[in-house]
């Protein structure tokens, strides 16, 4: 059995899983999480102001990502509970991402279209998101016992 130097070597410790697998978890997770914000933003909508329903919407998405990520893809890197706020950060600097991308696209570039604004702000800006949010959750989040990032898999 392999030990590890992160634990004095007392013990057999399961290696990280493959940046790959671990992708696939992240995105699953995320998945779940996009549809639980966008049903609960449908839901709050006819009830509320907009912004509100929103930020209700993103507050559960960001509760169901997670735990989805802290049960399951991140499980073995233990669980607690100041994570979250560093999740919700994470998450918040995704938001932003997607924000700056509609914002360039639609005010900066005068693409003003739905579609033009539909393609910067849940296409690029969802993509360049969750790239951010990927890199924050795995380096900031639930980080590997003090080594430095590996992207390889």
């Amino acid at each position: 059995m392999a030990r590890d130097v992160r634990d004095g070597g007392g013990g057999p410790v399961r290696p990280d899983p493959p940046v790959r697998r671990e992708a696939a978890g992240f995105l699953i997770a995320g998945g779940i999480a996009y549809a639980a914000d966008l049903a609960l933003f449908l839901a709050l909508r006819p009830h509320l102001d907009p912004l509100i329903a929103k930020a209700l919407a993103f507050l559960a998405g960001c509760t169901v990502a997670y735990v989805g990520n802290a049960l399951g893809t991140y499980r073995r890197r233990g669980l607690h509970l100041r994570q979250y706020g560093a999740f919700f950060g994470v998450n918040l600097a995704g938001a932003a991402v997607q924000l700056a991308c509609l914002g360039v696209s639609h005010y900066a570039l005068g693409l003003t279209s739905p579609l033009a604004d539909t393609v910067s702000g849940l296409g690029v800006g969802m993509a360049l998101a969750t790239c951010v949010r990927f890199w924050g959750t795995r380096t900031l989040v639930f980080p590997t016992g003090g080594r430095g990032t590996s992207w390889t898999g």
